[in-house]
């Protein structure tokens, strides 16, 4: 059976300092984030800057994300915000800490049209001793730098499990 990686936060803020300085790094980057949560993935987002609790990810406009009115699909937005506030979020985690999407309550205050940027800031509990619902907001705008949508992303933050630490 698969284990979970302890400490995910760690490993992403060490592969994004190993790849985003390289030729296609942000992409490749982006693309083991999408191997990782596959349908996170198919948005085709790419992560342009990753922090200890924060991430910043591009999507561009393309007929593979776009409804029938020529804009983003609500979808597409909903699919961003959740990968932009889970390497957020993950990377400002204490190590064997975990999380889970719970709920996901979204504005969409104008169409979504063009090159969209998507920016989280996490700001993480420092411990976590008992099951937690913790909520982190991610912003959309578009190229004009005007808000297109609004996600609040609910987590169930998990203590590390002191089983599982003692059977590696």
């Amino acid at each position: 059976m698969p284990r979970a990686n302890p400490s995910p936060g760690r490993l992403l803020l060490q592969n994004w300092d190993r790849l985003s300085g390289l030729p296609f790094g942000k992409r490749l980057f982006s693309w083991a984030v999408g191997r990782t949560a596959p349908y996170t993935g198919s948005v085709g987002g790419v992560f342009t800057d990753v922090r200890p609790g924060y991430a910043r990810v591009q999507l561009r406009d393309r007929k593979a994300v776009r409804n029938h009115l020529t804009s983003i699909h609500a979808v597409a937005l909903v699919n961003l915000a959740e990968m932009t506030s889970g390497v957020a979020l993950m990377t400002a985690l204490p190590p064997g800490v975990r999380g889970i999407v719970t709920g996901l309550q979204i504005e969409y205050l104008k169409k979504a049209r063009g090159t969209l940027v998507c920016t989280t800031t996490a700001q993480a509990p420092t411990t976590v001793s008992a099951p937690i619902t913790h909520d982190v907001q991610a912003d959309i705008v578009n190229a004009e730098g005007e808000l297109v949508a609004r996600c609040l992303v609910h987590w169930r933050l998990s203590p590390p499990d002191p089983a599982r630490e003692t059977a590696r």
